[in-house]
């Protein structure tokens, strides 16, 4: 019986031709950009210890991804099933601000800038990302959106039934306490209200503690979640 010899190139895959220094050098590129998203996050997104918790994954994400795009560059059959081979991916706490949308996206931009050697871009990315963050610091709490409109976001939910019930006396209370006052959106989800508030000023100046407090006891004994931007 014949013996079939197999050389080694013939079991590799198609990505076997890239070099092994590039692959290590883009992994640490990714490397590298996520950390430093997870850096910008931390000091820039000032609501970071009441958000989603997303920045927990972006040491692993960024490596993840690139691995992920150098392999299906490779491969059309494998880059056209890339949304059904995520598609198991589901946040367990709902991202309620988009803030942190825009940190993911860095974080996938970055990651594609690695897996196709285009470092350039990657740093050009991180340096214009720096910069508006910065900016945002500089020109005070409300950044450049407060320059446009001056104009800060409330978001308030809780069970529907209690928001039903304590609905008007729930807005009398926004509208004595919030300069500005208007509503955004109402919407209901899920047996949860939630109520979308543009402001420009608080009356107990961002002592958001306290007028968390002052809320619960209109709406008592409702539970209320608070998001302020």
């Amino acid at each position: 019986m014949p013996i079939v010899m197999i050389e080694w190139p013939d079991i590799l895959g198609p990505t076997s031709e890239i070099v092994l220094e590039e692959y290590l050098f883009a992994m640490l590129v990714s490397l590298a950009a996520s950390v430093a998203t997870y850096a910008l996050y931390v000091l820039f997104y000032r609501d970071w210890q009441r958000g989603a918790g997303i920045h927990r994954v972006f040491l692993l994400a960024g490596p993840a991804i690139t691995l992920l795009f150098i392999a299906i560059q490779w491969s059309l059959p494998l880059s056209l099933g890339l949304l059904g081979a995520l598609s198991f991916v589901r946040f367990r706490t709902p991202i309620k601000d988009p803030a942190e949308i825009g940190y993911l996206l860095v974080i996938i931009a970055s990651s594609i800038g690695a897996a196709t050697y285009n470092y350039e871009l990657v740093g050009i990315l991180f340096a214009i990302v720096a910069a508006v963050l910065i900016a945002q610091r500089i020109f005070g709490s409300t950044g450049l959106r407060g320059l446009a409109s001056g104009s800060r976001d409330l978001i308030i939910t809780m069970p529907a039934e209690d928001y039903t019930e304590h609905e008007s006396s729930l807005l009398e209370f926004l509208r004595a306490n919030l300069r500005g006052f208007k509503v955004a959106s109402t919407t209901q989800n899920a047996g949860a209200a939630s109520l979308h508030i543009n402001f420009r000023r608080s009356r107990l100046d961002d002592r958001w503690g306290e007028f968390r407090q002052e809320l619960e006891t209109v709406v008592s004994p409702a539970s209320v979640e608070l998001y302020v931007g």
